[in-house]
């Protein structure tokens, strides 16, 4: 599973960086000074995505089709990756790194965690191809977009980001190996059933 080693050290390196910081560092800095100025409003739009309801509600759907496909794989890393990601980073990551912004905790970034966690594993469920490379492209937008927004609106730096999203990948990744969702899908493709049909079949 390279991405999700490259992933996990990515995250490790910028956390033993940042540990214990209270200031950006000088890529955190300029970024911050690049993204000023833009509307609050507009910021608000990109940060929508990570928002509990929004997420909330890509999962119930989620969980609606693995139990109507009856994939027992795919409902467990639905149900499991944000679960652990979030959980994982809010009560080990952030006080172990203890990076702090203004008077909170801020590495790795929750909501970057919690929108890549999800997005992860539509990544993971979606057809081999241009299914699931359109799902990634879409997923990275979308996170460069929140990132933009949690910076400009002042949450989080870059790096906390960039460490959210490094760790929440690494994460469901090696959950979707654990429950052997990531192998089923790539032999049938899409969210397949119990007996393993690829999902146009099931």
């Amino acid at each position: 599973m390279p991405v999700a080693a490259a992933c996990a050290v990515v995250f490790a390196v910028l956390g033993v960086v940042f540990a214990g910081e209270r200031t950006p560092g000088a890529v955190d800095g300029a970024v911050a000074n690049t993204i000023e100025g833009l509307a609050d409003g507009l910021l608000r739009v990109f940060v929508l995505p990570t928002e509990p309801p929004v997420l909330l509600a890509v999962l119930g759907v989620l969980v609606a089709v693995t139990v109507w496909r009856r994939d027992r794989a795919a409902l467990a890393l639905v149900v499991a990756a944000p679960a652990v990601a979030v959980s994982v980073n809010t009560w080990v990551l952030k006080p172990a790194f203890g990076r702090v912004y203004d008077d909170h905790l801020a590495y790795p970034s929750g909501h970057t965690v919690s929108l890549v966690a999800v997005l992860t594993v539509l990544a993971v469920l979606a057809r081999p191809g241009p299914p699931r490379a359109a799902t990634v492209v879409t997923g990275v937008v979308l996170t460069a977009l929140a990132g933009i927004g949690m910076v400009g609106l002042e949450y989080h730096y870059l790096s906390d980001v960039l460490g959210g999203a490094a760790f929440a990948v690494a994460a469901t990744l090696g959950l979707a190996a654990l429950v052997g969702a990531s192998a089923r899908h790539r032999r049938g493709g899409g969210v397949a059933g119990e007996r393993g049909e690829p999902a146009d079949r099931a």
